[in-house]
């Protein structure tokens, strides 16, 4: 297999489900790296949830942030930046509040996360498992200083979040409304999506969408699956999304990258 570059989902495929990096996953992407071939998380995540796990790590890599609406070199230079323009954030926010009063809505600007309650306990589990940290704001205040949100985040029941995914999916056709979890719901700008930050990648470094290999788990992930060169989705995906994929892995707890690419020849067994 010819791989020149890799991107991975985090959550659910690149991390356990205790928010992990086991052993063969941290070996598979040192593997890449010293191999020459760039690794790149791709997430939903902010980057400030995201570098916490590669300074853990010790590497510097490449970050696809807010499922693609925001895109950073391994020196954090900015490649891309897309946010929902003042008037749809304006609308959606209001629309949840009046149907859904009862979710908590987060507003991601850039590299920073403003939430209405810090003491929410649906944020302060966020931030236990993310590290980053939230900001009490105004939505309003913000818009109107012209801070637009990258992403807007609710976090909510199951049943709230698949009835809010079809709801506002019909009522904003303007906007990218999708599930990234059964209770996380995840709302960009139309044009953003994974497949879209891969394609700024691939520009970044002169290489073509047959050229990547994409892993993932989840609903948010299938742009990416329809992108890239061959996507693999992890074991523990809903089987909807592994019957879109051409190839299905272990799961993420029990190492699913690494075993895709020592099964396929990219890199070596690891000795044990």
């Amino acid at each position: 297999m010819n791989v020149k570059i890799v991107f991975s989902d985090i959550d659910g495929t690149f991390l356990t489900t205790d928010h992990r990096v086991t052993d063969k996953t941290e070996y598979a992407v040192n593997r890449l790296l010293n191999q020459n071939i760039p690794f790149v998380l791709v997430s939903a995540r902010m980057p400030e949830a995201i570098y916490p796990i590669t300074d853990k790590l010790g590497i510097k890599i490449p970050i696809i942030s807010y499922s693609g609406g925001l895109v950073l070199t391994e020196s954090e230079e900015i490649l891309y930046s897309k946010t929902i323009e003042a008037r749809l954030a304006t609308a959606i926010i209001n629309a949840i509040d009046q149907r859904w009063s009862q979710v908590t809505i987060n507003y991601y600007s850039g590299r920073r996360w403003f939430v209405r309650d810090v003491k929410d306990k649906r944020v302060k589990r966020e931030e236990r498992i993310t590290s980053a940290a939230a900001v009490n704001a105004d939505f309003n205040e913000l818009l109107e200083i012209g801070m637009l949100p990258n992403k807007i985040l609710t976090m909510s029941e199951p049943a709230d979040c698949e009835e809010m995914e079809r709801e506002l999916s019909r009522m904003f056709p303007e906007l990218n409304v999708v599930r990234s979890s059964d209770i996380l719901l995840e709302i960009m700008d139309k044009s953003v999506s994974k497949a879209t930050g891969i394609k700024v990648m691939l520009e970044h470094y002169g290489f073509a969408s047959e050229d990547a290999l994409g892993f993932g788990d989840n609903y948010n992930d299938i742009e990416m699956f329809k992108y890239v060169g061959r996507g693999v989705a992890m074991g523990n995906a809903p089987e909807p999304i592994k019957k879109i994929v051409r190839d299905v892995t272990d799961s993420n707890d029990a190492g699913g990258i690494y075993t895709y690419l020592v099964k396929n020849g990219v890199i070596d067994a690891l000795d044990e």
